[in-house]
């Protein structure tokens, strides 16, 4: 490539770069700039593990009332949708 060439291509680069930074000085611009996935915050993150470790052990209480009592899990399913529909729990 010669001189003239990198010279011209240089210039196309800047100009693109200049149009650039003259868009994103426009308060009124709608710019669609890919930025990825949404970042979460520290709290939530903490509160998802909770809610995680929650669940993990409702379930582990649950299957060992199942246990004990020895019942199965559709007899358990069966009151938990009639306390639902009675409205005692959500």
């Amino acid at each position: 490539m010669d001189e003239r060439e990198k010279l011209r291509k240089f210039r196309e680069l800047d100009d693109a770069f200049a149009q650039a930074l003259r868009e994103l000085e426009q308060p009124d611009n709608t710019l669609d700039i890919p930025t990825g996935p949404p970042v979460r915050s520290l709290a939530a993150l903490d509160e998802e593990e909770r809610q995680k470790e929650r669940e993990a052990m409702f379930e582990h209480r649950l299957k060992t009332l199942m246990q004990d009592y020895a019942q199965p899990a559709e007899s358990v399913s069966h009151l938990l949708e009639t306390l639902k529909a009675l409205g005692k729990i959500a």
